[in-house]
């Protein structure tokens, strides 16, 4: 499911995939892959400026998506899928992307697909109607499965030790900030109508950023690969992608659609699809091959229980950005732009905890998780006392302390969770442990924008705004409750 007129969901988004050889995963820290130079400091703004582009462009063309029905004359259900087209081929391909980066080169992947996703981003800006534009971001999406893998990989097998943790701690916060960052600056580009280009400027904007990351890369970042080169698993790749799009297009799709039979179907056919996966893949590994998703890396504790913090956590995420932004516009009536500010306190608190994750974590280990969970439930259980004790007088000032909190937490959770999933994944699987996170993230964002999203609309025009949303907050405090729960399970030190 995706939104129409409402600042969007967040997806912080970030991602990687790709392939082992082995069939047993090391349990021991590992260092860089042999023969892989150092990543120094402008390899790591350059991977992360690669980052933050397609994590940028998930959810920053929402606030234009009325201005683009006026110009192109989209009608909702195109409207739907301009948004949903980027999202799903975003999710399915992540870790296919991931795999062809570990077998034929990290940079080289990454410099193919920045310039895929510059190419992409201009054909977008450049679309002479609605169906083009939908067939671009398509495009666009596929390029940044293509590009994001490359980013998580090379941090993980171009670092190690301290330094892996603070590149990873800031990636972490590159994916939150992006989410505020694209509602503020989407609503000011489309306001600013720069050389009259409108809504094509959100687009537009990614050109020049996506180039100068490629010829970065070229000088900046050190080639790395896994050691040994694999197949691409065709039966595993299928079934993975039939199963997301199970999932992700009746979700994504199936409200503006009026949840036709098809949308019930295709969720139907998720779990079997999903199953069937499974089995293949053990089956594949038992044999000796090199599956898409080994489940071998799958019984390597701090990536399994870090995936099971990533779900709860991802999905509150998305569903509570979409939530407060359909709020903040369609109950309180504000604009793109004001709606956009309202949540510039949830920024800095998440970027002032993330700064300082780092050093929290060296001491506090995953108890840093943990408060965290704390904190970003005081946000949501203040956001919520707030507007039901005057839901007519909520506004973006007496949001900001819930807001701020809420920020807070989520950025003491986010910015370790990566370090936590990959701490013990070997260089040489970096590529596939990084696509698999990215997945679970991408999809969990869906499915928290689907279900909040979707009961929020529902029981705001019976229930009104306020208890509406406190409903919708009530139900992601359960999934921060989760998260502290699940914490309490990680290892005390975080590698």
């Amino acid at each position: 499911m995706t939104q129409r007129l409402a600042v969007a969901p967040a997806p912080p988004s970030t991602a990687r995939t790709a392939a082992p050889r082995t069939t047993t995963p090391s349990t021991a820290p590992q260092a860089a892959a042999p023969h892989t130079p150092a990543l120094g400091t402008a390899g790591l703004v350059t991977v992360l400026l690669g980052a933050f582009l397609p994590m940028l462009d998930f959810f920053i063309v929402n606030v234009a998506l009325p201005t683009i029905d006026q110009d192109l004359a989209a009608g909702p259900a195109v409207l739907e899928l301009v948004a949903a087209g980027y999202g799903i081929a975003f999710a399915v391909l992540l870790v296919l992307g991931g795999r062809l980066g570990d077998t034929f080169g990290r940079r080289r992947l990454f410099v193919a697909g920045a310039t895929a996703f510059a190419v992409t981003s201009l054909a977008c800006g450049l679309a002479p109607d609605a169906w083009s534009l939908v067939a671009a971001r398509a495009a666009q999406g596929a390029s940044a499965a293509l590009l994001i893998p490359q980013v998580l990989g090379t941090i993980t097998a171009a670092t190690d030790g301290a330094r892996r943790g603070r590149a990873l701690s800031v990636y972490g916060a590159v994916g939150g900030i992006s989410v505020v960052i694209g509602q503020v600056l989407g609503g000011m580009l489309v306001a600013a109508d720069l050389f009259g280009t409108g809504w094509r400027s959100v687009f537009l904007l990614n050109v020049p950023f996506a180039l100068l990351a490629v010829l970065l890369a070229v000088r900046y970042v050190p080639e790395s690969r896994a050691t040994r080169a694999a197949a691409v698993d065709v039966p595993g790749t299928v079934l993975l992608t039939a199963s997301l799009l199970s999932l992700l297009v009746p979700l994504m799709e199936g409200r503006a659609a009026g949840w036709p039979l098809w949308s019930w179907v295709l969720l139907a056919l998720f779990p079997v699809i999903a199953t069937a996966f499974a089995l293949v893949e053990r089956r594949a590994e038992r044999r000796g091959a090199t599956p898409l998703v080994p489940p071998s890396l799958l019984r390597i504790p701090e990536m399994r229980r870090g995936l099971g913090i990533a779900l709860p956590y991802f999905a509150g995420f998305g569903g509570f950005m979409f939530v407060i932004a359909v709020a903040l516009q369609q109950g309180l009536r504000l604009g793109v732009v004001a709606a956009g500010w309202a949540l510039v306190p949830m920024a800095v608190g998440y970027f002032t905890a993330s700064l300082s994750g780092p050093r929290l974590i060296g001491r506090w280990g995953s108890r840093v998780l943990s408060a965290g969970a704390v904190v970003q439930a005081l946000g949501l259980i203040t956001i919520a006392l707030t507007v039901l004790a005057d839901a007519d007088h909520f506004s973006p000032l007496r949001m900001a302390p819930g807001v701020a909190l809420a920020g807070i937490g989520q950025g003491l959770i986010g910015t370790p969770l990566f370090r936590v999933v990959l701490a013990k994944v070997p260089a040489a699987r970096a590529g596939v442990g990084s696509g698999v996170l990215a997945t679970g993230q991408q999809s969990s964002l869906a499915l928290g924008v689907a279900t909040l999203g979707t009961l929020y609309l529902s029981l705001s025009p019976s229930l009104g705004m306020g208890r509406a949303l406190a409903l919708c907050l009530g139900v992601q405090l359960l999934g921060s409750f989760t998260v502290l729960y699940l914490t309490t399970r990680l290892p005390r030190s975080i590698g």
